[in-house]
């Protein structure tokens, strides 16, 4: 949890807690666009409370601008034992309000069209601290000498080079599974919504301007190390290390652990066939999973990358139609490796992967036999298992949305573009119709990672829009959007750092933070589980205290705590499957680049560029105002000067007014 240092929202939070902390009401902190659903959520402990009407404020003036009895109630959820949702859906005045209700008040929000403009290259934040090889967030390099081979009889314990890539969470793992569609989510981001993203950083992730979008630079990362992993047909690799990792706690450039062979560590090969090479092994039963996650990042790669950097985008044109022809020789699903633990990602389905890989390189050769290959695999699985089966094993079903249904919807004759938006909308009303039982409308299963669930819930909904016009999900989306930023029980965003003046993660479990103190800001926790996932997890416990306490239940907990890997370790694919959504929300035409949030400040500027702007600002009082010009004058300083009426009309200042000009 992160402390607000506005005095506005510390005076709210005391009138809370004179109320007796029984009542409490959530909202979006990043805040709401104009035309936008805007739906606060009011919880209770208290059983019997009746709310009939509430109020928006302006923080500025303190005055009543709106009132309202749009009021749905709904019974116990989570640890309220009363909610009410509040909608505010009608009001579009542009500024900063809190909610009234009684005596209950809300922290501050704006409403505004900008407010997420910046927040998809927020998120890339994380991934350049992710990054293995050269870590621009550390200024170092670590695991320069990955890897050698395992599982491939004919090179055993061969040296091959496959640094780079990112690491897979707070632990230094690193999964073609997830590091794949990362580089995927990224680039589909992109190519939909180009204009959301900013060039200010390089290829290398350090500060500078290199006329590509970080978002691309950041996928290339990506695709160079699936190149390394996959360097002739056939022979691909799955993954780097196993949780053997997991015996240290620090920072990636300090990695000691040993897997055997020095500073080396074990590079799986796709095998099809369990693995594992401890107690514990997989249930691996073909190639496909991976190979076709190979495919349809190396296609779209080809697409967005050729501007760029066409020659590498005609090597990886090849690489994606050997992979799926890899894809197709042993079908099958082809799972991550554990060793001391029976933990690994324990993916169950392929269809999705060939699907997306077949329809991507549709989009790119044109060729209708591709399409129809991809209309085959869509068939197979309408809709993303977990969607209807509202639970699942860790990563079961992934990636968690299926792309591939969206293109081929766009690209399909009528009848097949029907058939895909229907297998699309079947996904979401499952979810939407178990999110009608509680106040928070929330619909997903609250297994490992479910704030992966709600952003691939999100990039859904959004699709389907996008495909169809149809609004009827609005509310829908509105609130699984506000539930990643506080507007779920424990008031809280799931984004570290974002927004930077509300509540976040700060204590996420990550050994940079907890044991370091850097702030990995942009990363995308893990989310709330099942409280009886949590009690069963070895591991895990809470060592800094819970201040969300009161907020915990027999349903689920999320804890701000580096103890608990379950609910607050960022992962850097849930991070990556986020920029889609958030790029789609930005408001592309007003939109500074290198812009923040600072306690409420807006920053404009390049933050990296080593310059100072000198403000000086003057009310009441002009005292040093000869000193100040004299300095200035003397050093050759340029610098900016506010001043606020009362200044300007005290005629003892006019003279030195003058002189500054």
């Amino acid at each position: 949890m992160k402390h607000i240092t506005s005095l506005f929202i510390l005076v709210v939070g005391l009138v809370t807690a004179a109320n007796g902390q029984q009542s409490w009401i959530r909202i979006n902190q990043v805040g709401y666009t104009l035309d936008a659903v805007k739906v606060a959520v009011l919880g209770s402990k208290a059983e019997d409370l009746s709310v009939t009407s509430f109020e928006i404020v302006d923080v500025l003036t303190g005055k009543t601008v709106h009132k309202s009895n749009k009021i749905r109630s709904f019974g116990a959820y989570a640890s309220f034992g009363k909610i009410f949702r509040l909608d505010f859906s009608d009001f579009s005045e542009n500024g900063t309000f809190f909610i009234r209700a009684g005596k209950v008040e809300s922290p501050p929000f704006p409403i505004d069209e900008t407010v997420y403009n910046g927040a998809a290259d927020f998120l890339l934040k994380y991934m350049r601290q992710q990054r293995c090889g050269y870590n621009p967030f550390l200024r170092d390099s670590c695991h320069t000498q990955d890897g050698f081979i395992v599982d491939f009889p004919a090179r055993d314990s061969m040296q091959i080079d496959v640094t780079g890539g990112w690491h897979d969470a707070s632990d230094y793992l690193q999964y073609v599974t997830t590091s794949a569609n990362a580089t995927y989510q990224m680039m589909f981001a992109y190519q939909q919504n180009p204009a959301a993203f900013g060039d200010i950083f390089d290829k290398n992730g350090d500060p500078g301007a290199n006329g590509i979008p970080d978002v691309l630079d950041e996928a290339k990362w990506g695709l160079d190390w699936l190149d390394k992993m996959n360097p002739e047909d056939g022979i691909m690799f799955n993954q780097i290390a196993d949780d053997r990792d997991h015996t240290k706690f620090t920072l990636p450039t300090l990695d000691s652990v040993s897997y055997g062979k020095g500073r080396e560590r074990p590079v799986y090969l796709v095998t099809g066939k369990p693995q594992g090479l401890g107690k514990y092994k997989n249930r691996s039963t073909g190639v496909s999973s991976t190979a076709a996650k190979y495919a349809s990042a190396f296609a779209l790669g080809a697409d967005v990358m050729a501007q760029f950097y066409p020659g590498f985008s005609q090597k990886i044109t090849a690489k994606a139609k050997a992979a799926f022809t890899f894809a197709k020789s042993d079908l099958g699903v082809n799972q991550t490796a554990s060793n001391r633990a029976p933990y690994f990602y324990e993916e169950d389905n392929y269809v999705d992967d060939m699907e997306l890989a077949a329809v991507q390189l549709f989009r790119h050769s044109g060729d209708s036999a591709w399409l129809a290959e991809a209309v085959y695999w869509g068939e197979l699985e309408p809709v993303t298992p977990w969607m209807s089966a509202n639970t699942a094993r860790h990563y079961q079903w992934y990636p968690f949305v299926n792309l591939g249904h969206f293109h081929v919807a766009q690209a399909a004759d009528s009848l097949n573009r029907a058939k895909f938006i229907a297998f699309l909308k079947q996904g979401i009303d499952a979810i939407y119709n178990r999110g009608q039982e509680n106040g928070f409308l929330m619909g997903i299963p609250f297994i490992w990672c479910s704030n992966n669930l709600v952003a691939a819930a999100l990039t859904q909904l959004r699709i389907y829009q996008q495909l169809t016009g149809d609004n009827q999900y609005a509310e829908m989306e509105a609130a699984l959007r506000d539930w990643l930023f506080g507007c779920n029980p424990w008031g809280t965003s799931m984004i570290v750092g974002y927004p930077e003046d509300g509540d976040t993660p700060v204590d996420p479990h990550s050994a940079l933070t907890a044991v370091f103190n850097f702030d990995i800001d942009g990363g995308l926790v893990d989310g709330p589980v099942y409280s009886s996932i949590f009690n069963r997890l070895r591991g895990l416990r809470i060592v800094n205290g819970d201040e969300y306490a009161e907020f915990q239940s027999e349903l689920c907990v999320y804890h701000d705590d580096y103890g608990d890997y379950s609910t607050n370790e960022p992962t850097m694919d849930g991070t990556a499957s986020l920029t889609f959504y958030l790029s789609s929300l930005e408001n592309h035409d007003r939109s500074p680049k290198n812009i923040q949030m600072r306690h409420g400040a807006i920053v404009r500027g390049d933050t990296t560029a080593k310059k100072i702007h000198l403000v000086f600002t003057g009310h009441e009082f002009s005292e040093g105002g000869k000193h100040i010009r004299n300095v200035l004058k003397n050093k050759g300083i340029p610098a900016h000067f506010f001043f606020t009426g009362d200044f300007y009309r005290n005629r003892a200042n006019k003279k030195l007014i003058e002189q500054l000009r």
